[in-house]
């Protein structure tokens, strides 16, 4: 049988790093993506491949050049395509949100997800699985956090109707959308008072791990779920 291949777009490090590894582990070879500074080589299980691409994903053509590359270097189709890639900037009520920063993250939360998922949609293999990465806070109202929140909503709107678009081909399409999970990205700018603020909206007074976000996308990346379908999945501690 010839081995699937995943591509994680955004998977250098936090949850992404912790998909990729969750993904070979499961016996996927896997593609990554960066946008910064190439990542150190990730170890892989034995007979697994992970591959790193540079790619900006507000550059239609950067994706679809991605597509093909991995086409190329694994031999076929990736059979798994993981939108994980993605910003956030800091907090602030709507009146007073800075323009710029409202324009950043749609740019790489909304136009680059669209990038990714209409990449996906032409070139993962049928009978694949298509996974965004999106946000608990879609359904948690919380001050401050609107437009960074409305971006994650406007994925899991794209998420939704691909599953109608492409069940024909028998391509499972889900969003998984964690609650605060203990990464670099999430303790950026917060100090301890901030991070336990965060660990309290769970009852069980913690932030997620990024290995638990990780396992749940390679329970939908399987046969395991194969019933899971157009669903937006909440691992998030009881938050929501």
């Amino acid at each position: 049988m010839t081995k699937k291949t995943a591509l994680v777009f955004g998977g250098s490090r936090g949850i992404g790093a912790a998909i990729v590894e969750a993904l070979a582990r499961d016996g996927y070879d896997v593609a990554l993506t960066y946008v910064s500074s190439k990542p150190d080589p990730m170890p892989a299980p034995a007979g697994a491949t992970i591959k790193a691409y540079h790619v900006d994903i507000r550059d239609p053509k950067s994706v679809a050049n991605v597509f093909g590359k991995v086409s190329s270097d694994f031999g076929g189709a990736p059979s798994c395509v993981v939108a994980n890639a993605g910003i956030n900037v800091p907090p602030g009520p709507l009146g007073q949100f800075d323009d710029e920063k409202f324009r950043d993250l749609v740019e790489v939360n909304i136009v680059g997800a669209y990038n990714i998922l209409k990449g996906a949609a032409a070139n993962v293999a049928d009978g694949g699985t298509i996974i965004g990465l999106t946000t608990s806070l879609v359904r948690f109202a919380a001050p401050g956090l609107g437009p960074y929140s409305a971006t994650k909503a406007a994925v899991e709107c794209l998420l939704r109707s691909m599953q109608k678009e492409l069940a024909g081909r028998g391509i499972r399409v889900n969003g998984v959308a964690p609650g605060p999970v203990d990464t670099d990205l999430f303790r950026s700018g917060k100090d301890e008072a901030a991070v336990q603020r965060s660990a309290g909206m769970s009852p069980f007074n913690r932030v997620g791990d990024p290995k638990e976000i990780g396992e749940v996308v390679a329970f939908l990346a399987s046969e395991k779920s194969s019933w899971i379908a157009g669903q937006i999945v909440q691992p998030n501690g009881g938050l929501v």
